[in-house]
C-alpha cells in the first residue's frame, strides 16, 4: 500500500473514507429585529409545530444546505421568514455545546438581522404552528418578551433549545454596537424622511436605557448635520412632541 507521504493529493482524495467521521449538523439561527410604532424593539419568533420542544417559541432558522455557504444559508431563512432580501444581515456568534439539541449534535451559527417597521412580513416556515413579533424589555436580570397579539409573555425560561443565550448574546452585541456605530440607522423606517426624536427612540431601545436629550442632539449634529450626512428637509414633524421639529433625509 502506497503511504500517504507518497500519494499525490487527488490519489489522497480517492481513497479518503468520510464515513469514518461522525459529522455534526450545522443550522444558522435568525434573530429577526425591527420596531413598533411605539418605537419598541421587537424580535420575531416562531412557534415549534413540531418536536423537539412542540409549542415553545423559539428563534426562526434552519439547517444549512450543503451547497450553501452560512451566509447564504441565513439570507435563505431571512427571506424564507420574512421574504425579504437585502436586509441588514451580521453574524453574531457560534453556539456549539455538545448537548444543545436533544436530537443530535448540532452547532449553529447566529444572525442579526435588522428589518425596519414598515418592511417586517411575517412568514412562519413549514416547521412552525405560528408566528409573532415580541416586544423586548431589557432588564437587569436578562429580558422579558411580550406579545400582544398572542396575549403571551415570555422569560427566558420558556424558550427552545439554548436560545435565551443566543438572545441575550444579541441584546449584548447590541447595546455595544449601537454606542460606537450608525446601527440604529438600519432600523429607521424611512431613512429619507426621518426625526431625531425617531433615532433618539431607537438608540434608546438598543441600548436598554434612556439617553439624555441634549447630549444626543449634539452627537447628531456632530455626527450628521456638520458632516452633510442628513439634509433638513421643508416638512415638519408632530409625531413624537407639541414642538414641531425637523424631517431629515440621509444622503450618505
Amino acid at each position: 500500500m502506497q503511504s500517504k507521504e507518497t500519494m499525490t493529493e487527488e490519489e489522497f482524495l480517492k481513497q479518503y473514507k468520510p464515513e469514518k467521521y461522525e459529522k455534526p449538523s450545522v443550522t444558522v439561527d435568525i434573530l429577526i429585529f425591527t420596531m413598533n410604532r411605539e418605537q419598541q424593539l421587537q424580535l420575531l419568533l416562531i412557534q415549534r409545530g413540531k418536536h423537539p420542544f412542540l409549542g415553545k417559541w423559539a428563534i426562526p432558522g434552519g439547517f444549512v444546505q450543503m451547497k450553501e455557504s452560512l451566509e447564504e444559508g441565513a439570507a435563505r431563512e431571512l427571506r424564507e421568514e420574512t421574504g425579504l432580501t437585502g436586509i441588514y444581515l451580521e453574524q453574531l456568534y457560534t453556539f456549539g455545546a455538545v448537548e444543545r439539541d436533544v436530537r443530535m449534535r448540532v452547532i449553529s451559527v447566529a444572525y442579526l438581522a435588522l428589518v425596519p417597521a414598515n418592511r417586517i412580513n411575517l412568514q412562519a416556515g413549514d416547521d412552525a404552528a405560528d408566528a409573532s413579533l415580541f416586544t423586548v424589555e431589557q432588564t437587569e436580570q436578562g429580558f422579558t418578551l411580550s406579545s400582544k397579539e398572542k396575549n403571551c409573555t415570555l422569560t427566558e425560561e420558556d424558550l427552545a433549545f439554548d436560545h435565551s443565550e443566543i438572545i441575550r448574546t444579541a441584546l449584548e452585541r447590541l447595546r455595544g454596537k449601537v454606542r460606537y456605530s450608525d446601527i440604529a440607522l438600519e432600523l429607521l423606517a424611512d431613512k429619507e424622511k426621518f426625526s431625531i426624536y425617531e433615532l433618539q427612540r431607537i438608540y434608546e431601545s438598543l441600548a436598554g436605557k434612556k439617553a439624555d436629550t441634549a447630549n444626543f442632539r449634539r452627537s447628531f449634529k456632530k455626527k450628521f448635520i456638520d458632516t452633510g450626512r442628513v439634509e433638513k428637509l421643508e416638512e415638519k414633524c408632530f409625531t413624537y412632541s407639541k414642538k414641531p421639529s425637523s424631517y431629515y433625509k440621509l444622503l450618505k
